[in-house]
């Protein structure tokens, strides 16, 4: 049995308080005036694009390309607004992109133990109970998100421009899409997704423990079988939260490769969590039976989903940027323009950082090479949130600063937290999987 050390809890207790400081500071430092928020970008015009200001970001929040940066000459008052908004958006979007990636990093590793759940995999088993214990986050992660979209539909920020009936009132197309995007819909979707998925992952759990004592395998087909359906609830339900919980803050914007793209972004986050965490208890003794055949299948599918998300990444910006639809191409034109470090900076780390690095076989038995490995593969991906959120709700006033920071600290103290608590309830290997001994003896 794993027991949680009090150096972790400790560690994770910091991160917390320290990311509890950041967050604090970043609300506390928002302005409250259009006055407050002219003078904050005036000490910041060396820096982010200078000449921008809030024309860029608003009109790419709202979709708006040249026109808008015509119409804003003409309304400086209605752009001072938006400004202001931006700079007020700033906390909550680092709060956001931070919960949302914690969370997301959960959800692909549900996904994955799904999948090896109802392909009845024999190399896997060994590693369920790492898995059980990450998606333990499912449920403080899922609540923070959801408290997070409540308080944007109680219009405590401006991260959804759709919620704004203002806007609304003044925008035809999303006025075409309020059948769909309506405050009290996307809750209710919003509390179906997470209902769902939690219920899996509870569900799932209680008959992977209930497998230990069995005399007989009925525990593990009941499990077989509600694996195989939740993967077409997920399939479903994870595309709906990409269109609603990412895409929908650029109401203007979609892709129909949007869904696959989250989804991959997830699944490898997800995969690097769990080979990063086995690694770790293995280094401690507590995963005898796993070896490098383990490790070397979970850096294999961290190489292989990095491939598969460079594919859906390339796919969807070679369409769009080649068709040159104004209403489709301002997405990158806007992360080019002012996400330039970022945007190029994150596909170099989720593409070229893991091709060179798991390229060779052998490279994927190391534990501190697959471990490096992780880590450039989760900051690329936490890059890659932060380009999906924060051009349509700070544009170019962004910045990587306390509150990002301190969201990341938070959140990440929260996870280890979580996920070592959970593992600490339970022996950390399976005792009568059909297929425990198959897994114990595999090799590659």
């Amino acid at each position: 049995m794993y027991t949680f050390s009090n150096r972790l809890k400790i560690g994770s207790f910091i991160l917390m308080a320290l990311g509890v400081l950041g967050i604090a500071i970043g609300f506390i430092s928002a302005p409250s005036t259009v006055e407050e928020a002219k003078a904050i970008v005036a000490s910041h015009d060396d820096g982010h694009g200078g000449g921008h200001g809030a024309e860029a970001g608003h009109g790419e929040a709202a979709g708006h390309g040249a026109a808008a940066d015509a119409h804003g000459e003409e309304h400086d008052s209605s752009h001072d607004e938006h400004l202001l908004h931006q700079l007020q958006n700033k906390p909550w979007a680092a709060l956001y992109v931070g919960a949302f990636f914690f969370f997301m990093i959960a959800l692909g590793v549900l996904a994955f133990y799904a999948i090896q759940r109802a392909a009845q995999a024999g190399w896997s088993p060994l590693l369920f109970r790492v898995m059980e214990g990450i998606t333990a986050y499912l449920v403080p992660g899922g609540i923070i998100v959801f408290v997070i979209l409540v308080l944007s539909v109680m219009h405590m920020n401006h991260l959804f421009i759709w919620m704004d009936a203002d806007v609304v009132a003044h925008d035809e197309l999303i006025q075409g899409k309020v059948g769909y995007l309506n405050p009290t819909f996307f809750l209710i979707r919003a509390a179906l997704f997470l209902g769902g998925w939690i219920f899996y992952r509870e569900y799932s759990r209680k008959l992977s423990l209930q497998q230990d004592e069995a005399q007989d395998d009925t525990n593990f087909k009941l499990n077989f079988r509600w694996s195989a359906g939740f993967l077409v609830f997920y399939l479903v339900t994870e595309s709906m939260m990409s269109w609603d919980w990412i895409m929908s803050v650029d109401p203007h914007w979609f892709s129909t490769l949007f869904g696959w793209y989250v989804f991959a972004s997830m699944f490898v986050s997800g995969i690097t969590v769990i080979a990063m965490v086995t690694i770790y208890l293995k280094s401690k003794g507590l995963l005898p039976d796993i070896n490098d055949s383990h490790i070397h299948d979970l850096a294999k599918f961290m190489f292989g989903i990095s491939i598969f998300w460079t594919y859906l990444w390339f796919s969807q910006f070679m369409l769009i940027w080649y068709s040159n639809i104004p209403e489709e191409v301002t997405y990158y034109v806007t992360r080019i323009a002012d996400y330039r470090l970022p945007f190029f900076g994150m596909v170099a780390m989720n593409f070229l950082f893991p091709v060179l690095l798991l390229m060779n076989s052998d490279y994927k038995r190391i534990n501190w090479f697959v471990v490096l490995a992780g880590i450039v593969i989760l900051v690329g991906h936490y890059l890659d949130i932060f380009n999906m959120i924060m051009p349509s709700t700070v544009g170019d006033q962004w910045s990587i600063g306390i509150p990002e920071i301190g969201a990341v600290l938070f959140f990440a103290g929260l996870f280890i937290f979580w996920v070592f608590k959970a593992l600490a309830t339970a022996p950390l290997q399976p005792k009568r999987n059909p297929f425990i001994e198959e897994s114990r003896h595999f090799h590659y």
